[in-house]
């Protein structure tokens, strides 16, 4: 499964200035940008603009794409240039770490199910979260390769639970505590329905990773997520 990117190290890319101007020459352009025209728009070096270029490509905010300028085809044609148009990717960045969207997603899955099934709007979230996190878990147990034990099953989902946000640490008497919730302005608001859901994410997430003697309970605490988990 496609697992969230660094935003925070993706945004960093635009503290340069002039990496900042390239960027924004080529989002307010109609059409792709060549390393040439972006040089002389910003009164560089095609040089250094091809780097700065090449690092917003790497860090997602630029697509790239190769086409002769041209027109013409076949020998003698000459070698396609390397064009950059702004990217459809959107990045955003909270500390804590907020997924409101992943959240919507959730939401809106959860409606399809119960308008398809009829089944109840906590139901059908919790079925929608519950894949979610098995898809997580399944991602873990991946990354934990041949190392099936438990102790590795774990740490392999604290790597994965870290990147959706949730701040994993492993617990003296709990063993994984999640000590942020990214939810946490929806669970302000709606703490029974977003606690449910996270409750279910992490049923999926234990199931997903094939890890015996573990369980997800609810143990509210402030300013952390409402779900541990514990030894079964």
């Amino acid at each position: 499964m496609d697992m969230p990117r660094d935003a925070v190290a993706d945004v960093a890319v635009l503290a340069e200035p002039v990496r900042r101007r390239l960027y924004e020459h080529v989002a307010s352009s109609r059409e792709p940008v060549g390393r040439d025209a972006a040089a002389t728009a910003l009164g560089i070096s095609r040089a250094l603009a091809a780097f700065h270029l090449d690092r917003l490509g790497d860090a997602g905010l630029l697509d790239v794409s190769y086409r002769r300028l041209t027109g013409r085809t076949g020998p003698g044609a000459g070698r396609p240039s390397k064009l950059y148009a702004r990217s459809d990717r959107e990045v955003s960045v909270s500390l804590p770490a907020r997924r409101y969207e992943l959240a919507a997603r959730l939401f809106a899955a959860a409606l399809s199910r119960g308008v398809a099934s009829d089944a109840s709007t906590q139901a059908a979230l919790d079925e929608a979260a519950r894949s979610y996190g098995r898809a997580l878990g399944q991602e873990a147990r991946r990354r934990a390769g041949r190392s099936r034990g438990r102790g590795a099953l774990v740490e392999a989902a604290i790597s994965v639970l870290a990147e959706a946000g949730f701040e994993p640490a492993a617990g003296s008497g709990d063993l994984v505590v999640l000590r942020n919730c990214p939810f946490d302005a929806l669970a302000q608001a709606h703490r029974t329905l977003v606690c449910g859901m996270n409750l279910s994410l992490m049923d999926g997430v234990i199931a997903g990773l094939g890890a015996t003697g573990i369980r997800a309970e609810l143990a509210r605490q402030p300013g952390m997520c409402c779900v541990v988990w514990r030894r079964a």
